[in-house]
Order: C-alpha cells, then sequence, then structure tokens
C-alpha cells in the first residue's frame, strides 16, 4: 500500500507543476480534466503527508529516548510516542479506506421506490411517512427532489411512490436504505389500540445516463398512453398523457403520470427505465462476486428486512448493525445521519477485513 501511496503522491506533485502551467491554464478541457484528478488525489496525499509526519515524529523521539535523558524529558518523550503511535494507527485505518476502491455510482443522483407491503393502508400511510422523511434529508442536504409517479390512498398513503433526488454524493448516502422497513405502531383506523406490524419496500437506484450495460433499444419497448387517475379524483386529466413503457425482453413496466405532459411523462419514465435495467445489470455482476457482497453490510437487496421503526417505544433498530436510537421523531424528521454514518463505518470495517 505504502509503495502505491508514494506513486500518487509523486503523481500529485506532477500535476501541481502541470496546473500552473500557462499552456495548460489556457486549454480549458485539459486544466478541467488535470483539475478533477488534482482534486480526487488530494485528499490521499494529505492523509498520507499526516501519516508520515507521525512516522517522523517517532523516530525523532525513539533517537532522544537513546541518549538516555532524566526522567522529566524522558516523560514527555514516552508522551509523544504514545501520541505518535496513536497517530499512526488512525492515519494507517484511514488510509486503508480511502485506498479502496471507490463504488462508480457514489456521486450519482438516485431514484427511490417506495412501495407499501403487508399491512394493507397503514403500509401505504407509513409509506408517506418514508417519503416524508427522505425528503426531509434531501432538504438537509441542500439536495432537490421530484416526484415521478405516485399511486395515492384515500387517506393519503401512497401505495407506491417513485421519486428523485438529486445532489453530489446522494448514492453514497442513501444506498444504504433499499431494503425491507417495518413499522411497528397503533393505526389510525384501530379503535382497540392493538399495535400492528406493517412492512414496506424501499428501493434506491443510482440515475443512469448513457452506460455501456444499459443500451435501450427502440424495438425492445412498447409505450401505451392512458389517462392519468389518482385518489378523490386528483391528478386526474382529460387527455392521455400518462405514460405506461414496457421494455418486452426484460418484462419492466415504468408507468408515469404525474406530469400533465406525455413528453415529461415519458422522459421520467424513461429516467427509471434506465435506472431499473442498470440496476438488473449489476445485480448479475453482483451475483458472480457472491461471496465479496457477504463482507458487506446490505445496500441492495430490497427483500432483506434492514430497519425497525417500533413507535410505542419512540426508537428505531437497524438490524444489519445492531444498532437501536431513540430518537424515532428525529429520524422520521430526516435526521438520518447518525444511521447512516454507522452504516458507513461497518461497511468500511468488513472491507478492510476482508482485505486483512
Amino acid at each position: 500500500m505504502f509503495d502505491k501511496l508514494e506513486a500518487i503522491e509523486n503523481k500529485y506533485e506532477e500535476l501541481n507543476i502541470k496546473i500552473a502551467d500557462p499552456a495548460v491554464i489556457s486549454d480549458p478541457e485539459l486544466y478541467a480534466k488535470l483539475m478533477k484528478e488534482h482534486s480526487e488525489l488530494s485528499e490521499i496525499v494529505e492523509k498520507y503527508r499526516e501519516y508520515k509526519k507521525y512516522k517522523k515524529n517517532l523516530q525523532d523521539a525513539k533517537k532522544m529516548l537513546e541518549e538516555k535523558p532524566d526522567k522529566e524529558l524522558r516523560d514527555m518523550i514516552m508522551a509523544e510516542i504514545e501520541e505518535a503511535e496513536a497517530g499512526i494507527e488512525r492515519t494507517t485505518r484511514e488510509l486503508k479506506i480511502l485506498m479502496m476502491p471507490k463504488d462508480p455510482n457514489d456521486e450519482k443522483n438516485v431514484i427511490i421506490e417506495i412501495r407499501g407491503g403487508a399491512g394493507g393502508e397503514e403500509a401505504a400511510l407509513f409509506s408517506a411517512d418514508l417519503y416524508r422523511m427522505f425528503t426531509r434529508y434531501a432538504e438537509r442536504k441542500n439536495w432537490t427532489y421530484e416526484i415521478i409517479d405516485a399511486n395515492e390512498t384515500e387517506l393519503g398513503g401512497f401505495k407506491e411512490i417513485i421519486f428523485s433526488i438529486e445532489g453530489k454524493g446522494a448514492y453514497s448516502r442513501l444506498k444504504y436504505e433499499s431494503g425491507v422497513h417495518r413499522v411497528q405502531r397503533v393505526p389510525t383506523t384501530e379503535s382497540s389500540g392493538r399495535i400492528h406490524t406493517s412492512t414496506v419496500t424501499v428501493a434506491v437506484l443510482p440515475e443512469v445516463d448513457d452506460v455501456p450495460e444499459v443500451q435501450i433499444n427502440p424495438s425492445d419497448i412498447r409505450v401505451d398512453t392512458f389517462r392519468a387517475s389518482g385518489a378523490g379524483g386528483q391528478h386526474v386529466n382529460k387527455t392521455s398523457s400518462a405514460i405506461r413503457i414496457t421494455h418486452i425482453p426484460t418484462g419492466i413496466v415504468v408507468t408515469c403520470q404525474d406530469e400533465r405532459s406525455q413528453h415529461r411523462n415519458r422522459e421520467k419514465a424513461m429516467r427509471v427505465l434506465k435506472a431499473k435495467l442498470y440496476e438488473l445489470a449489476q445485480s448479475k455482476i453482483n451475483n458472480e462476486i457472491a461471496e465479496n457482497r457477504r463482507m458487506q453490510v446490505g445496500t441492495g437487496d430490497r427483500s432483506e428486512r434492514i430497519r425497525t421503526y417500533n413507535f410505542p417505544q419512540g426508537r428505531v433498530t437497524d438490524h444489519r448493525i445492531g444498532l437501536t436510537l431513540y430518537k424515532l421523531d428525529q429520524i422520521l424528521d430526516g435526521d438520518l445521519d447518525e444511521l447512516i454514518d454507522a452504516l458507513i463505518t461497518e461497511d468500511q470495517a468488513r472491507k478492510i477485513a476482508s482485505q486483512e
């Protein structure tokens, strides 16, 4: 690893020289390319230099010990050694994380599908709660979101809702939300006060543009138009603006009726179809490296039960890492960082352990 780090530092220094060259500065395309590469290396180089500083401090302190100092100076030197050793351990761990292969989707925007599972109307109502949770989280991150399609119930829940979230690193944070979310609470429709258990399925898909894994042949899709509909007569159009796209080879069906424009609905539906086809391609790759995926925190299997929201006790438990937080209201209001940070930390630790 340290040979690689030396090479990265040398490359970083070469880039410093190149981006200061007037000939490079006058070429906007080349300058942007080199600056992007420089930015990608800077965090690793800074951490490596911090590591080397602790290594030097440790060597200097050990040399001073060889001179057999008096007790007071020896105590100071031993404190420096302890600090340097702790710094070396910490920066080595951080460098291992930085040197791990990056998920190519991490910087992408996301498309999130939320579907009510077991529990009927109560599951639909909790789907609406999760939609609000994710959009409140997006607002906290200054990300933007947009509904692509929704199937609303009479009581304000969602049998299904599909929406996009756009923002830097959205997928890197939200990919851990894929799976089955379970809720335990007394439904508003329950007169006896009995606690019900319902489930909601969440799928988080990276939004993709044109990538080799996703090639849509126009002859492979069937596009149908129909009139939009919704609970209580909402979003009902007099024209056939709603779109249903069927991808014939895979059988994937995508609908969109949120916009009044047929063109906009088609555009949104194609975004979802591309994301689903990309997910399908990625799942085939992941099946080939299943042993590696077992070393990771679940980030994709929508059949895996990942979390329970218990209203009577005000707690949220993530079953993948055994973490329980008694802050249900805050989490449902979009305060997800503590949960997500813990999932990322556990995922990184497992990946590091698999490499050792």
